[in-house]
């Protein structure tokens, strides 16, 4: 099971051969985007150098796990990506000595800005030891589901509050629900199949063939925190359409239990069901 770095938005999978710390959706570049809207914020790149080299020195990873979403444009990349996105990782390979990517929604043209020696997984995920992660916006592959814990990114889940004062308060979380891996497994290859004619590949992952085991799902936040996220407690008009309004097909699915989620602030804390918060907010 991956266990978060308190207070950080990070977390650590230890196995019996190696360490493991999992960061998720750094978007860089996003700053440019800002900047485009008349909003000028400082590059947080060094910042999350900065950061992941203290976790670094603190828990003595092997391995370097970022779930997506390395850079913020989606099928391109900027001038400031050409430059930071190259510079990080560079660093990074100073101080961890494996480094993996899973491929996320925004990382189309990834490939020429990492350096040599950065393996770049597909968005469908990869396993490592009994749990198997995988960036969010896709469905994960079919293999995934024999993992016992299942963690992706994509979402960034934070939740609002207003304080006595009346002043709205957003804050990262942790999510982790229950989850159907059997009704997952179903829906997956009935989507599979519906979008492809049947190949070789395809058939290796029949129902028959695969022993789901996944239970729980969790969700990490995002590490670069000046990322916005839409509220996961915030009311909308009907129930159905805010639930619509969570990202990804896994989640969108009826085989996470969402509801019944439990939320936990950077810190630790818990703070109830996701249900529970719906009807504070």
């Amino acid at each position: 099971m991956i266990t978060p770095l308190l207070p950080y938005p990070a977390g650590l999978l230890k196995t019996r051969d190696s360490r493991t710390m999992v960061i998720s959706d750094l978007h860089i570049g996003w700053e440019m985007t800002l900047s485009q809207k008349g909003i000028h914020v400082p590059t947080q790149t060094p910042k999350m150098l900065k950061r992941i080299a203290e976790l670094t020195r603190k828990h003595h990873p092997q391995r370097l796990l970022i779930l997506g979403d390395v850079k913020h444009t989606i099928a391109t990349a900027e001038k400031a990506e050409w430059h930071d996105v190259p510079d990080l990782f560079s660093e990074l390979r100073k101080i961890v000595p494996e480094i993996l990517v899973v491929r996320g929604n925004h990382d189309g043209n990834l490939t020429p800005l990492l350096p040599e020696g950065i393996e770049l997984l597909p968005a469908t995920g990869a396993a490592i030891g009994d749990t198997g992660f995988f960036h969010g916006h896709q469905w994960p592959s079919p293999a995934l589901l024999t993992c016992k814990t299942l963690v992706m990114g994509h979402v960034h889940p934070v939740v609002a509050f207003f304080d006595p004062v009346g002043f709205r308060v957003v804050r990262q979380v942790w999510v982790k629900a229950s989850l159907n891996a059997e009704q997952l497994l179903k829906t997956l290859l009935k989507k599979q199949n519906s979008r492809r004619p049947k190949s070789a590949e395809t058939s290796r992952f029949e129902p028959s063939q695969i022993i789901p085991r996944a239970s729980q799902l969790f969700i990490m936040p995002s590490f670069n925190d000046f990322l916005g996220g839409r509220p996961l407690n915030e009311r909308t008009r009907h129930d159905k359409a805010r639930d619509e309004m969570i990202a990804g097909p896994v989640l969108r699915s009826e085989a996470v239990d969402m509801k019944n989620a439990e939320i936990y602030l950077l810190d630790g804390t818990f703070l109830g069901s996701l249900e529970q918060l719906r009807k504070m907010s």
